[in-house]
């Protein structure tokens, strides 16, 4: 099997870490790491480029786990909260996914690229959940996300189910009534 020898320029799972020099099955390399820009060939011509990208590597590290840092002290703390259509068994229609988590945080002034969110699979269920996002390989925090069923917000805002079922029942009876009161005005108008 052919293989090559390349530098790593972003964290790769299983493979390794940024500024580190691995080799890999060339098609790997070639079809995948180089075009997504993840690593640089290490060839012998590239060798004192290779040095300089280490040195410059690092000073990027620690910029990145700084920012990374403040960044983890925003999202501390954090709970997210879908609702969701859900089935009889508590299964949810559809899912939440990394990209849905990712627009609630952008929606609250956090950009996480959704490939750092940690969800091994999309959720399916009603309930609590624990996602890490991995905003730099020393700094991983932690937020909640919480699956409610549709339609429970009455009841987090300490309605009783019956009053809720009242007030969105009294509440259709007057949009019905308005409506067909603005219906007879607009039939008056246009009879004369």
């Amino acid at each position: 099997m052919a293989h090559m020898d390349v530098l790593l320029c972003e964290d790769v799972d299983n493979l390794g870490q940024r500024g580190q020099v691995v080799r890999v099955r060339a098609g790997y390399g070639r079809n995948y790491l180089l075009p997504q820009r993840l690593a640089i060939q290490a060839s012998a011509g590239n060798k004192r480029m290779i040095e300089e990208q280490r040195r410059l590597l690092v000073k990027r590290e620690d910029r990145e786990r700084v920012s990374a840092r403040t960044e983890a002290e925003r999202l501390q703390g954090l709970e997210l909260r879908f609702d969701r259509r859900v089935g009889e068994h508590g299964v949810l229609y559809g899912s939440v996914t990394a990209l849905d988590i990712a627009e609630a945080l952008k929606e609250r002034g956090v950009t996480v690229e959704r490939r750092k969110i940690g969800l091994r699979e999309h959720i399916k269920e009603i309930g609590e959940y624990d996602v890490a996002i991995r905003l730099h390989r020393d700094v991983v925090p932690v937020i909640k996300v919480s699956i409610h069923k549709l339609g429970e917000e009455e009841k987090a805002l300490g309605m009783a189910p019956e009053a809720a079922s009242t007030a969105s029942e009294s509440a259709g009876v007057e949009a019905s009534t308005e409506s067909t009161e603005a219906a007879g005005v607009d039939a008056g108008a246009a009879e004369e």
